[in-house]
């Protein structure tokens, strides 16, 4: 198993500006904003930060908190652009702004490894960057979340992408029950990522907790793939677990499909001196 670093580089409309001091500093288009980072325990480049709004966070450590704007900002959002890919950034209640842009080195990997017409499932799948980016390649997606309204949001970055006719399936369902019913269908994929929360919600009602779930989960995603499939890659934010721990649960799991495993950390490189900003652990299996 090989620990490894993934780290995402700045693109035209993002980019980590600075960080320390338990904040970041990052530019979404022409928009600036800071958010709260306990991994930047350093001192930033320079203390003096111009931004358009700032998160500030609650007293509770589940993500609670509140915007504050220092000029204008569209409510319902505006456009950025990952390659091909169109999508709406918003300002969340939850801090982040409708993706996750440490995602694009994952994305830029998975398209790699699938060849037009491949099939690949996105567990978890949020607002959709992620599908569409594969879906640019020539893929053949399905998109599983429990939210109906981040599905209708990723239907809405199909749209904006001029990708709302692409083979992708929006399922608004959970994860967990859907895979098993598709290991009991004999479904097969060429690739699976799964990007799933500490904590979680399915449509009815079911509970998601990921210490508990994550092993059973991965079970059932290894029965989804064959000789002939590509990856498995799973992401984990905000848990106090170690990328060697979700490491090895892929690499049992994935262990009579040879090929490879790695894991480490997730980071972004910050503009004003290059150092790396660590944001999740990943780990992820593929055969070349």
């Amino acid at each position: 198993m090989k620990l490894d670093i993934l780290a995402g580089e700045p693109w035209p409309d993002y980019g980590l500006v600075d960080s320390g001091h338990g904040r970041k500093l990052e530019r979404y288009g022409t928009r600036r904003f800071i958010r709260p980072e306990p991994q930047a325990m350093w001192a930033p480049a320079d203390d003096a930060w111009d931004s358009d709004g700032a998160f500030v966070p609650g007293s509770d450590e589940e993500g609670g908190g509140r915007w504050i704007f220092h000029r204008p900002v569209p409510r319902e959002g505006w456009d950025l652009a990952w390659n091909e890919v169109r999508f709406r950034a918003q300002c969340t209640p939850f801090r982040h702004l409708g993706f996750f842009p440490d995602m694009a080195p994952q994305w830029a990997w998975m398209r790699e490894r699938l060849a037009d017409g491949a099939e690949a499932l996105n567990l978890f799948g949020y607002t959709g960057v992620g599908t569409l980016a594969m879906a640019a390649s020539g893929a053949r997606l399905v998109h599983v979340d429990a939210s109906k309204k981040s599905v209708e949001a990723a239907r809405a970055n199909a749209a904006l992408s001029g990708m709302a006719d692409r083979p992708i399936r929006w399922l608004v369902d959970d994860a967990a029950k859907f895979v098993a019913r598709e290991v009991r269908r004999g479904r097969r994929y060429d690739g699976i990522i799964l990007d799933p929360p500490k904590y979680g919600r399915g449509p009815n009602g079911e509970i998601w907790r990921l210490e508990e779930d994550l092993p059973g989960l991965i079970t059932d995603c290894r029965r989804l793939l064959d000789a002939d499939s590509r990856f498995l890659v799973l992401t984990v934010y905000a848990v106090r677990m170690s990328a060697l721990a979700i490491g090895e649960l892929l690499r049992q799991a994935c262990a009579d499909l040879g090929g490879t495993v790695e894991c480490g950390d997730m980071a972004v490189r910050e503009e004003a001196r290059g150092l790396l900003l660590p944001t999740a652990i990943f780990a992820r299996w593929s055969r070349t």
